[in-house]
């Protein structure tokens, strides 16, 4: 059970900085202001750095991950576009970002419940995910 749940974990943990690394890709391009650039900048590389983490784990586990779901993504990909056309401004970066981070935070909360038997590893990576999510979220409502 610990090795089932280690794994699943990590997969949403793989699929959740996917996804993060996404849709900083969508709109860094798009950004104004240097200083909300560079923490952009600054959460993609925390999440690959935890993401090569989190590849390790899953490499002991002979498990490839997990991609975002093609429908989220696109739907997120949409929305984005969408939100950008109609209000193309920082504060509409920071609200589409502050979106996904509580998303996110929800989501892993809600697996790091589910999963009760992952091993420790798998559950501090977590953690660590969680709370560069929702400190990014914190960092960033000067830009709303």
């Amino acid at each position: 059970m610990i090795e089932k749940d280690t794994v699943r974990l990590l997969r949403e943990c793989d699929s959740g900085v996917k996804m993060g690394v996404a849709a900083i890709d969508d709109v860094i391009d798009k950004v104004k202001n240097e200083k909300f650039r560079e923490k952009l900048i600054d959460l993609k590389d925390d999440h690959q750095q935890l993401n090569a983490d989190i590849q390790k784990l899953l490499g002991e586990y002979h498990d490839e991950g997990k991609d975002p779901d093609p429908f989220i993504k696109g739907m997120s990909h949409i929305k984005t576009n969408f939100r950008m056309a109609a209000y193309n401004s920082d504060e509409t970066i920071a609200d589409l970002m502050t979106d996904g981070c509580n998303m996110g935070v929800k989501s892993l909360s809600r697996y790091l419940n589910q999963y009760k038997a992952a091993d420790e590893k798998s559950k501090e990576l977590t953690k660590r995910l969680i709370k560069i999510e929702s400190d990014f979220s914190a960092e960033i409502r000067c830009f709303l």
